[in-house]
C-alpha cells in the first residue's frame, strides 16, 4: 500500500505541481486518508490521498479481493479566495474512505453526498463523479492490480443532484456544458432545468 501512495502521490505532483498544505484524517476501522491542496493561480485544488491503497471492492462480494478491483483518488477543483472552501478537507476525507466503510465502488456517474454544505455557505451538499484522465492521467500499475484513476468531483445543488437522479449524468453535464455553467464558482447558483 505505502509503494501505491507513494507513486500516486508523485504522480499528483507532476500534474498539479508541489501542495502547499496537507491534513490527514483517520476513521475508526480504515487507513488513513490525507487531502493535499494545490494552488494553480485563481483554482484551488484538492486531491485525495490513501483512498487507492486498496481495491474498491463489489458490495454485493461475499469477500473483498486483497488485489483485484478498482482503484481511484478523488480531485476537487475550485475558485479561490470566494468561500472558505478549505473546511471541505474532512468531507473529502469521509467520501474517499467511504469504499472502505460502507463498501461502495465511487465510479463515474455516481453521486456522492455527505449530508451537509462541503464549507461554509457552500449550495452544495453532494458531488457529481466525473470521468478521469483529464486533468491528472491515470497511473498504471503492475499486473494483476488496476490502474488508479483520479476522479474529478463536481459539486451540485440540491435541485441538480435530484435532476441527475432522474435524467441522469450526462444529461446533466450537457446541461452545464449548454449553460455556460463554471462548476469551479464555489458560491454558485443552480443550473436552469426544465
Amino acid at each position: 500500500m505505502a509503494e501505491i501512495l507513494a507513486l500516486v502521490e508523485a504522480r499528483l505532483r507532476t500534474a498539479l505541481g508541489e501542495p502547499d498544505a496537507r491534513a490527514a484524517v483517520t476513521f475508526l476501522g480504515t487507513d488513513r486518508i490525507e487531502v493535499l491542496r494545490f494552488i494553480d493561480g485563481d483554482v484551488v485544488r484538492y486531491a485525495t490521498l490513501g483512498m487507492s491503497g486498496q481495491p474498491m471492492a463489489d458490495p454485493a462480494a461475499t469477500l473483498a479481493d486483497p488485489v483485484k478491483g478498482p482503484r481511484a483518488e478523488l480531485v476537487l477543483s475550485v475558485r479561490a479566495g470566494l468561500a472558505d472552501t478549505d473546511q471541505v478537507l474532512r468531507k473529502l476525507a469521509v467520501l474517499a474512505a467511504s469504499p472502505q466503510v460502507e463498501g461502495v465502488i465511487v465510479a463515474p456517474g455516481a453521486s456522492l453526498d455527505v449530508g451537509e454544505p462541503l464549507w461554509p455557505g457552500a449550495p452544495f451538499s453532494s458531488v457529481l463523479v466525473a470521468e478521469s484522465g483529464g486533468l491528472v492521467e491515470d497511473l498504471p500499475l503492475e499486473e494483476p492490480l488496476e490502474p488508479v484513476r483520479f476522479l474529478p468531483l463536481l459539486p451540485m445543488t440540491s435541485n441538480e443532484a435530484a435532476w441527475k437522479r432522474v435524467r441522469g449524468a450526462q444529461e446533466l453535464q450537457e446541461r452545464w456544458l449548454s449553460q455556460g455553467t463554471d462548476l469551479r464558482d464555489p458560491l454558485r447558483a443552480s443550473v436552469a432545468l426544465d
